[in-house]
C-alpha cells in the first residue's frame, strides 16, 4: 500500500512499538506524529497541523486511556478515524469504542501487514488537492466548502457575506482556484481600508482580465464606482467575487448602495458566520494558527493546554480570526511556561487575580452582553430581540428590568 500525502498521529507510549510503527508508515510515505500521552494525544488530534487522515492509539497509556481521548476529541467535532491497539483484556472496551464510532481495532501481538491492512480500511477519503486553506471543522464550515465548491463552476457575480476577520479574501481565492479561470489573475481589491476611485477600479478591471475581480468591503464603493463596477459586470469578460457585512440590505434601502448591483450580486452568496456560532473552528483555527506562530521562537512552545482550548472555545471572539491570531501572537511571544493558558491569552482577566466574580455576577455580565448585541441588532424592537435570544418577551422584559436597561 501508499500513504504518500496521508497525515496520520499515533499514540503509543511503548518506545519499541511506537518506534517500529513510526518507521514502517513514512516508508510507505506518511507523515506521522509520534506522542506518548494521552494529553498530548488529544492536543495533537484536537488542533493538528493539517488535516488528520486517521488516529492509530494505544487503549492504555500511561496518563489516560484511548477511550478518554476518544471521547474527549468527538465533544467538539467528529472525529478522524481511529484504529485502536488492544490487548486481550481490553477487547469489551474496544468494542464498545467500535460502537462509538471509532474505524476498527487490533489485538497485540499483530503482524505488519495485518496492521496496514486495518489502517487502508478506515482511512479518511483523500480529498482533491486544493492549495487553499480550509475554513474549518465544524458543520457550518463544512457546508460553505459543499457551497464553494459548487459555485466555483459558474461564472456568475458572488456575494460573500460575514463580519470583517472570518477569511472571506480565503474563500474567494479558493474559489478562483477551483474554478476554470484558475489559470487567468485572480486580483484583490480593498474597499475596506480605502474605497478606491474609478480609476484604480479600472486599473483591477483590467488587470483581472478572464480571470477573478475580489472587491472587498463592495458596499463602501461611492456611487461613481459602483456605476462602473455594474457595467463591467455587463461587459468585461472577468468573473466578480464581491464581500460586505451582513447588513448590506439596510444601504440599498438607504440608498447608499444600488439595488441593481447589490441584486446582481445576491443570486448567489455564501453567508460566513461569526466565530462566536463556530466555537471547534476557533479551536482548530488556534491550532493551526499556534503551529505557524510557533515556529518563529528560538524556543518552541510545547503547545496549548486544555485550559487554553476550553478558553478558546468559551470566548466569543467579536473581533473573529483576527481577534484570535493578535491573541495567539502576543501569548506565543510572551509566554514564559511550556504551555500556553488561559492567562496568556486573556491576560485582561487575570489582571486583578483577588477579584472573582460570583458565578451570578458573571452569569448577568453575559446576559447583559447578550440582551445590548440583540437590541442593538433588531434597533431596540423587544419581541425581536426575544425571538433572536430564544425567550418569551416576558421574560425578556423581566431580565431587562432586573439589570436596569
Amino acid at each position: 500500500m501508499t500513504l504518500s500525502g496521508r497525515y496520520l498521529v499515533l499514540i503509543e507510549d511503548d518506545a519499541f512499538m511506537g518506534g517500529s510503527l513510526t518507521q514502517r508508515l513514512e516508508l510507505e510515505g506518511a507523515e506521522v506524529t509520534w506522542v506518548r500521552q494521552a494529553v498530548r494525544g488529544v492536543a495533537a488530534v484536537r488542533t493538528p497541523r493539517k488535516p488528520v487522515d486517521a488516529v492509530i492509539c494505544d487503549i492504555r497509556l500511561p496518563d489516560g486511556s484511548g477511550e478518554q481521548i476518544f471521547q474527549t476529541v468527538s465533544q467538539r467535532a467528529a472525529p478522524p478515524p481511529f484504529l485502536f491497539i488492544t490487548g486481550q483484556g481490553d477487547i469489551d472496551q474496544a468494542v464498545r469504542l467500535l460502537k462509538a464510532g471509532a474505524g476498527d481495532y487490533l489485538t497485540k501481538p499483530f503482524e505488519m501487514a495485518d496492521f496496514l491492512a486495518r489502517l487502508a480500511l478506515i482511512l479518511r477519503p483523500a480529498e482533491a488537492e486544493d492549495p487553499q486553506p480550509r475554513i474549518g471543522v465544524s458543520a457550518q464550515a463544512r457546508q460553505i466548502e459543499a457551497q464553494l465548491s459548487k459555485l466555483a463552476s459558474g461564472d456568475d457575480p458572488l456575494l460573500i457575506r460575514g463580519a470583517p476577520g472570518l477569511g472571506k479574501g480565503r474563500i474567494a481565492q479558493a474559489i478562483h482556484a477551483r474554478s476554470e479561470r484558475r489559470a487567468a489573475p485572480f486580483v484583490p481589491l480593498d474597499a475596506m481600508r480605502a474605497p478606491p476611485g474609478v480609476a484604480e477600479l479600472d486599473d483591477a478591471i483590467a488587470g483581472a482580465g478572464e480571470g477573478t475581480l475580489f472587491v472587498n468591503g463592495v458596499g463602501r464603493l461611492d456611487a461613481d464606482a459602483q456605476a462602473r463596477l455594474l457595467d463591467a459586470l455587463r461587459t468585461a469578460p472577468l468573473r466578480l467575487v464581491a464581500a460586505c457585512g451582513a447588513r448590506i440590505e439596510e444601504k440599498v434601502e438607504a440608498g447608499a448602495f444600488r439595488a441593481d448591483l447589490f441584486y446582481a450580486l445576491a443570486g448567489r452568496e455564501i453567508v460566513v458566520p461569526p466565530l462566536a456560532r463556530r466555537p471547534e473552528d476557533a479551536v482548530w483555527l488556534a491550532g493551526r494558527m499556534f503551529e505557524a506562530l510557533n515556529r518563529r521562537r528560538e524556543t518552541p512552545l510545547r503547545g496549548l493546554s486544555e485550559l487554553a482550548l476550553a478558553a478558546i472555545r468559551d470566548h466569543d471572539w467579536p473581533g473573529n480570526g483576527r481577534e484570535l491570531r493578535a491573541r495567539l501572537r502576543r501569548a506565543v511571544e510572551a509566554a514564559a511556561a511550556e504551555w500556553i493558558g488561559p492567562a496568556d491569552l486573556f491576560p485582561e482577566l487575570y489582571a486583578q487575580p483577588d477579584q472573582v466574580e460570583t458565578l451570578t455576577e458573571a452569569r448577568e455580565r453575559a446576559e447583559r452582553r447578550q440582551i445590548l448585541r440583540a437590541l442593538a441588532r433588531t434597533d431596540g424592537r423587544v419581541g425581536e430581540a426575544a425571538a433572536i435570544l430564544g425567550v418569551s418577551r416576558t421574560t425578556l422584559w423581566e431580565k431587562m428590568r432586573k439589570l436596569g436597561l
